[in-house]
Formats: structure tokens, sequence, C-alpha cells
């Protein structure tokens, strides 16, 4: 059993202004609107008592603001009764918001006031019975939205017209219906005296008034509400006119995510209409589900629009730089849980708070090498993206290998003796004789063992058991050459099953990294781009270039990430 103290806690504190009062306001049609029809007690009592008096209180624009909110639930026909008896525009818009049932709202129609009443024809929603309820009523459906509450106390407010004459185009606005109409009468004369005419944008205005020399604002960013089919159903109150009634879905980007009910991470369309929104924006979502029963409702999210430069390239290449920004930030998201996982894991691994029983630090550990792995993982998927996003716009590369100094010759050497106590029990390995010269790299001696490491590696791991893999290492030109012999459980597959292949290729008793042979052999493809050289393949084998660094012209630096990725493929 639980107690729910919502209500109370809402009521406790006084309200002391403005900004509190809409507050405690908002968070009383929320509690009161979703609970249950049959409820009856001295807390909602006291909950709709504080509603009349902050009614009382606020003006009728904040608590349309409030019914407005598309977060809002607004289920209960008694707080929808309540708000109905408020002022016109505030009853409309209570009717409009709320989410009964059929059965509800045949029971709520006939105590509803006329302006309530013909703010229900507006619905698309309600049943067959309501709506012949409506009908009986004298309610019926209106081609427009309802704004008769609007026009009502329009009327109530304003003056008689007098009967002074006035030029409709240049005097003074004047008030009331009847000026409105006089005004709407002159344009409707000038238009037709003086034939059809160009008017800038595409929605032509009536003089009424308004600073027509006055230019609409820029438009940066917008939020929207969207419902299941990707359709906007709502959005700011300056935006809605132009960006109600548009179907996300129609974009191939994010027709998946809508269907699949994901989040949609920037993702890049086209907007047409109006000038104030046509052109490209950028749109985050997140999806929204119904808190009774989990079913989908559509996409709460955002536009916006990109500043110059900030996808760094347009097209394609602008595409690559969002799909590269957009992994970084899942992987970071990836990282933060991850390793508080292993930082726990190892503090009960280490009995760091105090003595653990065996079975648990077993545990632990286990679970501390996963969470290593994976970090890992996320490295390579990480430092990949760097390398594609290199590849394809070299002029905006960053750097992705430290620089400094290495020995190709000593990093293969030392990577043959580590893996020895692997592979010697299988009677496999490699059979490299070490040459007497030097090989030197500009590149930093850990970003070189990296890459040796993840080639022969990812070689050793897929040899059959008594199988010798031969190397050799030789001066080709102004390069390095490292040929490496591909097993025979890689050395029959072409070219594109060699780079996309798993671990499930060959004895697969050594692995490189935790997506396959294929990512392995793609990653190091790139990893020897940057360095200025390639990975290609030859027959049976695999050759490595690399440039010497007291040979390579001054500009070679600036042709490293121009190769950044590159496989060239020679049979």
């Amino acid at each position: 059993m639980q107690y729910d103290d919502r209500l109370a806690t809402v009521l406790r504190p006084k309200v002391n202004g403005a900004a509190s009062a809409r507050i405690q306001y908002r968070q009383l049609l929320d509690l009161l609107g979703t609970s249950p029809a049959e409820a009856r007690n001295d807390g909602l009592d006291a909950g709709y008592q504080r509603l009349a008096e902050l009614s009382a209180a606020l003006p009728a624009a904040d608590r349309i603001a409030a019914l407005t909110e598309p977060a809002l639930r607004l289920r209960s026909p008694r707080l929808v009764a309540v708000l109905s008896q408020a002022e016109p525009a505030v009853a409309s818009c209570a009717v409009r918001v709320a989410q009964l049932s059929d059965e509800q709202w045949l029971d709520l129609i006939p105590a509803l006031p006329p302006s309530a009443r013909a703010a229900m024809g507006g619905r698309r929603d309600i049943g067959t019975q309501a709506r012949a309820l409506l009908a009986r009523l004298g309610i019926g459906d209106q081609a427009l939205p309802p704004v008769q509450a609007e026009a009502d106390q329009t009327i109530d407010e304003a003056p008689a017209p007098t009967d002074t004459p006035s030029s409709p185009v240049t005097d003074a606005p004047a008030e009331g219906i009847g000026a409105i109409v006089r005004r709407i009468e002159a344009f409707r004369r000038a238009r037709d005296e003086a034939g059809p005419a160009t008017l800038p944008g595409d929605s032509p205005r009536l003089p009424l008034g308004e600073d027509s020399t006055r230019s609409a604002p820029d438009i940066h960013s917008f939020d929207f509400l969207a419902d299941g089919a990707g359709r906007v159903t709502w959005s700011e109150p300056r935006m809605a006119p132009m960006v109600v009634g548009i179907d996300l879905s129609e974009y191939a980007n994010v027709r998946g995510a809508i269907r699949q009910h994901q989040p949609i991470r920037a993702a890049m369309v086209t907007l047409p209409g109006a000038p104030a929104i046509a052109g490209e924006w950028q749109v985050d979502a997140s999806p929204s589900f119904a808190p009774h029963g989990g079913s989908f409702v559509g996409h709460l999210g955002r536009f916006r629009r990109l500043a110059a430069g900030e996808g760094q390239a347009g097209g394609y290449l602008g595409e690559i730089s969002l799909e590269t920004d957009r992994l970084r930030q899942i992987l970071h998201e990836l990282r933060t849980p991850v390793n508080a996982i292993q930082g726990f894991a190892e503090i009960i691994q280490q009995q760091l708070f105090g003595p653990t029983p065996h079975e648990y630090r077993a545990l632990a550990a286990v679970i501390a090498a996963d969470s290593a792995r994976m970090l890992a993982g996320f490295a390579e998927l990480e430092r990949f993206a760097r390398l594609e996003s290199n590849a394809i716009a070299p002029a905006s590369a960053e750097a992705v290998l430290a620089p400094g100094e290495s020995d190709l010759a000593v990093c293969v050497a030392a990577t043959v003796q580590r893996l020895e106590p692997h592979t010697a029990p299988r009677a496999s390995g490699f059979e490299f004789a070490a040459p007497d010269d030097a090989f030197p790299l500009a590149i930093a001696p850990i970003e070189i063992e990296r890459l040796c490491w993840r080639l022969l590696a990812t070689l050793a791991g897929s040899a059959a058991e008594g199988e010798v893999l031969q190397l050799e290492l030789r001066h080709s030109g102004r390069q390095a050459q490292l040929t490496m012999q591909l097993p025979a459980a890689l050395a029959h597959l072409d070219d594109d099953a060699l780079l996309h292949a798993g671990t499930d290729v060959g004895v697969q008793t050594l692995a490189a990294g935790m997506f396959g042979i294929g990512f392995a052999l793609r990653l190091a493809a790139g990893e020897a781009g940057a360095a200025g050289g390639r990975l290609e393949r030859a027959q049976e084998s695999l050759n490595l270039l690399l440039p010497i660094a007291h040979r390579a012209a001054p500009n070679d630096t600036a042709t490293l990430a121009a190769h950044a990725g590159e496989l060239n493929i020679k049979r």
C-alpha cells in the first residue's frame, strides 16, 4: 500500500507572487486532471478550492498558457466541468485539450455552456454518439478553429461604433467590430479595383492598422509535438500557424525513428512554406509514451537552424560530420555507466570497503574484465569514426595518431615476441627474421605498437594448429613494407568477405578486437592511411607500407589525412 501525498505537498506552500501562483495552478491542473472520476475526498475538495482562488487571481492568458502545454493531462470530467464555467476563452481551451472517453463526453456535454459546446464542434476525436448529441444541441462541424469565444469577448468589450467617416487605410485604427467590418470591406473594394497584385510572402494581410513595413524576426529554433504518425500537432504560438500539419514521416531520415518509436538525433530536413521557416533545419526529438499503458503517443522535440559553418561542410560531408559527432556523443553516454560499473566492481574485488565473500569477488573480477573490454571496444569505434571523417574531409582532418619517433623493425619484433605465449602451445605463430637496417617512422611508438598488434594478433588468432605465417620487412623505395602471410582460413576469402569477416572465421584463439576480423583490418587500414601509408591485399598476403621518416618530403604531413582509411586491393 502506498500513500499519495502529492496534492498535499502542492497545497502546503503559500502563494507569494504571480510566478508561484502560475506554478501552483499548473501543478493543480495536472494532479486534479489525472485523479479518478469517481474520487471524492477532503484533499480533492481543498485542491479545487485552491484552484478557484488561483483562477480568480491569474489572468485568462496565463490559465490558457497552462492548459495548452503539451505535457498537460486533463482526464477528469469534474475538472473539465469546473473549467468550462470560466471565461469563454478558458472554457473553450479546456474543452479542446481534454482527454475524456465517449461515455464521459455524453454525460458532460449537456452541462457545458454554449461557448464550450461550440468548441466541441472542432474536435475530430469524439465518437458518433457525442457528435450526434452536439448536433441535437445545435453544434455542428466547423471548417475553421472555434473562435466564437474570443469574438463574444471582443463584442462585449468593444464600444459602439461612431458615424464619423475615416479612412480605412491611413487613419488610426478604430475600436469595435463595426470598424473591423468597414476595413475588410474597404480592402475588398481596393482589391477589386486594383486587380491581382503581387504581395511579399504568401499570406495577404488586411489593413487592420499593423505596421506593414515591419519584418518578421529571424527564427533560429522552436519546439514541437508530433503524433504517433509523425504529423506536427503543436508548436509554439508564433510557429503553430506555419508548422502544424507538417508530416515528418515524409522524410526518409526520420521515418525509421517514427516507426520504431526511437529518438530522432540531428536529422536534417527541409521545410517548405513561408520564408520564415523555409529551408534546412536540424531535428532532435524524444519519443513520448502514455503514462497509463505505455502506448506510443508521438515525439516531443525541437527544430534548430545550424549556425554558419557548424556542419563543417554542406551536403554529404556535413552529414558525415554530424554522424561522427553523434557517434561520439553516444559513446560518451555509454562510457559513463560502464566506467561506474567497472569502478564498483574493482572496489568489491579489492575489498576496499571491507571483507567480501570470495564468490562475490570472483563475480566482480569478471564484471571488471568485461567492462574493460567494452571500454576498449568503445575506443576502437571512436577511433574508426575519426579516421573515417578525416578520410572524407581531409581539409579539416584532426590528428588521430600522435607524432614522435619509432622504429618499425623494433615494434614488429616486440609484437612477435608478445604473441609467442599465445601461439607456441599450438605450434603456430610467425617466422620473422629481424633486419639489420633501421626503419624510422615519424609516429609515436605507442601508435605503431597498436597497429602491429592489431594486424599480427588478428592473423595469429585465425591460424590453424601448426600453421606458421611468414613475415618480411624490407625497404620499398621511400617506404617500409611489411609483408604478412594470410592464414589459410582467410586466404581463400575475397576482398569484400575479408573486410567484413566476423569472429566466426577460423579458429580465433586470439582476438585483436571485439568487433571481428574485418573491422580490425579496416581500422588498421585507416591507421596506416593516417600515418601516410596504406594497407593493401596482394594475393595471399597483406602489405603494410609506411613512409620512412628521414626520407619523407617536407609536405608529407599534409598528405597523411588525404590517404586516411585507404585500403588498396591488389590481386
